[in-house]
């Protein structure tokens, strides 16, 4: 009885331990498929632009005497649905708008499609929201009409004004339409053109274009992918279309390995943004940091002139007193880091500034105590 009892007792404590290993156990880091790392040459959106009119605005819209080419652009419209404005008219109007509208044409879209088209205030219009864009044909880089666009506009803000205060909340000088724009053409893509098909990898890696032909091979035989440079993965296609599009979608969710990219640190000289990735290391080095400081203020000052005089004049004169200061910074010796905390924590002990660790840095790269690239945005 006492050993059943032993053993109920062992096989409990195996089970908790089993079921607790997923909190303590480190998980296996998750492959990335070859859709994440790669596109395929000519499979992209394409831009569309166009310019257009917005009506039905309460009292918003552009100041014609100050953007002429909106009411140009209305006469135009009307003189198109046969209504003729007489030369010389000053139409004073204030519901109408010029806009730019854009859209992003997606790869594969066919004729009768929709997608949705962002529409930006072109003169000095207060406020779009409440109005209505006119039919608008957006234009793709060829010159050519892709998709023609209309439709009630959606602006994410609201706003007033009275009495010289005004109110506003976001932005209203732009909108967006879903689904505002119909595909009127379509573009050909290379997906059945030829008999390879070429993968374009996000960043230049070898060991990942050599990860992702390996991967191809491995799955589709010998000889179907090769790998051309860091960039380029050619890949031999089957030759009916319906074959292509199984082809791509067996390939595209493949795992591969990828390798540990290169040491970057990258530096954000407008917001003192410091990003480095898990590969950058720290050499023994010293730092020595000082904050040094200049104040200059101006005090007015008024010389009057004397009471008795008849031709004096008050002057105003400034006195500048400027003074600088500089404190003393020690210098700190920094260990070795073959890790990301590791340099994190020798970097933390400087106790600068982000703004001031933008200067550390490069001058850490420059005495080549830095191992890692250094990009400047």
């Amino acid at each position: 009885m006492d050993r059943l009892e032993t053993l109920l007792k062992a096989l409990v404590a195996l089970a908790w331990l089993i079921a607790s290993a997923a909190l303590w156990w480190p998980a296996p880091a998750a492959a990335a498929r070859i859709k994440e790392v790669a596109s395929v040459q000519g499979v992209r959106s394409n831009p569309l632009v166009g310019y257009g009119l917005v009506v039905g605005l309460d009292g918003t819209g552009d100041q014609t005497t100050s953007t002429p080419f909106t009411a140009q652009s209305l006469a135009a419209m009307l003189q198109q649905m046969g209504v003729t404005v007489p030369p010389g008219t000053n139409m004073q109007l204030k519901n109408v708008a010029a806009v730019m509208v854009t859209a992003q044409l997606p790869a594969f879209a066919q004729p009768g499609q929709t997608i949705d088209v962002n529409v930006s205030s072109l003169g000095n219009a207060k406020s779009l929201r409440g109005g209505t864009l006119i039919a608008t044909p957006l234009k793709g880089a060829d010159g050519q009409i892709y998709a023609l666009a209309q439709g009630n506009l959606i602006v994410g803000g609201a706003g007033a004004s009275a009495g010289g205060s005004k109110v506003q909340i976001n932005h209203l000088s732009a909108g967006r339409v879903p689904e505002g724009a119909t595909v009127e053409r379509s573009v050909p893509t290379p997906l059945n053109q030829g008999d390879t098909l070429q993968l374009d990898l996000n960043a230049s890696d070898f060991n990942t274009a050599r990860e992702v032909a390996r991967a191809i091979n491995q799955r589709m035989g010998a000889d179907v992918a090769l790998a051309v440079d860091g960039r380029v993965v050619r890949v031999r296609m089957p030759d009916a279309p319906g074959s292509r599009v199984a082809f791509m979608a067996d390939i595209e969710n493949l795992d591969i390995n990828l390798a540990a990219p290169a040491a970057k640190v990258v530096i954000n000289a407008r917001t003192g943004s410091v990003v480095m990735n898990q590969a950058v290391t720290l050499a023994a080095c010293a730092v020595a940091h000082g904050n040094l400081s200049v104040t200059i203020s101006s005090t007015p000052q008024v010389s009057q002139p004397n009471a008795l005089s008849t031709g004096g004049q008050a002057v105003v004169t400034e006195k500048a007193d400027i003074t600088i200061a500089q404190q003393a910074g020690s210098l700190i010796q920094m260990p070795a880091g073959t890790k990301l905390a590791d340099v994190v924590k020798a970097l933390n002990s400087l106790g600068a500034t982000p703004q001031d660790l933008l200067a550390i840095l490069q001058a850490m790269k420059s005495a080549g105590a830095l191992n890692a690239e250094l990009e400047v945005i």
